[in-house]
């Protein structure tokens, strides 16, 4: 296993590191929350990112993109997670081009992928019905009519679903558990009603309510009731580009905890003197050097064909998701009181921390998959 960047890949993580630096730090960040801008991201930006060629990483050649790699569009996440970039770059590019790359059929993969791939259009993909991630405890069923489907249920924390162009809906479209369909699905149709919220990290998501939504046949993403497969491998796929971007927020969180332990003065001496201040610095620059082997081992897994995909992607985002847990905390409590006031950027970290924890999976619920898949 490749546990190591290839000159390419080097390369364009320092295009994403220089762009993130100059045109989205921390304080476009803040511009976005704080002018309570309802889409949670500058699409003008966005329309930067794309024209970089990030939105199509993963689109294939024939429809626009540059189909670069899990990696390729890793490490560009993980630039874009040490300045908390908002962009639909993750729910659009990564989670639904992956599904539409894998199962939609030749009309579909023109249409959307290479809009996808241009910036052109967003996309959500609506998945969780529950308060924890159980990806195949769907309710919300698709009924067959002669030439359409009719839609009924609910489905709630729809990552980017506020502004979506369109959404990509699971479904239960038999009586049989393991027979789910997939949908893509306009914002604006009859009977779907997008209820947009704001999350803890100022990043955007939705509830949405289906009402009787009639969808025609063509709507319909791969074969009707075969779509878990589908679903599962999406899942693992979104699991590993999240948890580089996981990597780059607790990374930057490290280095602003350092930073300020070198600059900090409490009794006459810099607090990074201090010997339990330094151990628990060490505990973290350990645990961070862990992720980044695990992260990177997760996406080039899925480039070089790994037979070992679910357990690997598990691995990474128990170890980034705790990890990040425990390097927010810490440097809000190091930093001391000012740690949890909003003129310091050390508290947005932790928020963005809870959210991405919970994103497809805690560490609890990876860490039990990862027992269960090695035979425990």
């Amino acid at each position: 296993m490749t546990l190591t960047l290839s000159e390419e890949q080097a390369f364009l993580k320092d295009t994403a590191k220089k762009f993130a630096q100059e045109k989205t730090p921390t304080t476009h960040f803040r511009e976005i929350r704080d002018n309570k801008n309802p889409e949670c991201f500058d699409r003008a930006i966005w329309q930067e990112m794309a024209a970089q060629g990030w939105s199509g990483i993963l689109v294939p050649e024939e429809y626009g993109g540059s189909n670069f790699g899990l990696a390729g569009i890793g490490v560009v996440l993980e630039e874009l997670g040490r300045t908390l970039t908002p962009s639909p770059l993750f729910a659009t590019s990564v989670v639904c081009a992956t599904i539409l790359n894998k199962a939609g059929n030749d009309s579909q993969k023109k249409e959307f992928l290479s809009k996808i791939a241009s910036g052109e259009i967003t996309m959500a993909f609506a998945l969780e019905e529950g308060p924890r991630h159980r990806p195949f405890s769907i309710n919300l069923e698709a009924k067959k009519g002669e030439k359409n489907f009719i839609l009924n249920g609910k489905k709630n924390f729809v990552i980017d679903g506020g502004f979506a162009d369109y959404i990509i809906v699971a479904a239960r479209s038999s009586e049989k558990e393991d027979e789910l369909s997939l949908f893509v699905i306009a914002k604006d149709v009859k009977g779907m009603n997008i209820i947009p919220t704001t999350m803890v990290d100022h990043k955007n998501a939705a509830n949405i309510e289906f009402n009787n939504v009639s969808i025609s046949e063509k709507n319909l993403i791969g074969t009707q009731n075969n779509a878990k497969e589908i679903i599962e491998e999406t899942l693992d796929i979104s699991r590993a580009a999240l948890s580089a971007e996981m990597l780059g927020g607790a990374l930057e969180a490290f280095d602003i905890t350092l930073n300020y332990l070198k600059e900090r003065e409490q009794f006459g001496k810099k607090i990074g003197s201090f010997q339990a201040l330094q151990h628990r610095a060490a505990l973290m620059f350990t645990e961070l050097e862990l992720c980044k082997s695990c992260v990177i081992e997760a996406l080039t897994a899925f480039d070089e064909g790994s037979n070992d995909l679910q357990r690997i992607t598990s691995l990474a985002k128990s170890k980034i998701g705790e990890t990040f847990f425990n390097v927010s905390n810490e440097g809000v409590q190091m930093h001391g009181g000012v740690g949890v006031t909003d003129e310091y950027d050390i508290g947005l970290y932790m928020k963005r921390a809870r959210v991405a924890e919970q994103t497809f999976g805690n560490s609890e619920y990876h860490r039990n998959r990862y027992a269960e898949l090695t035979g425990y």
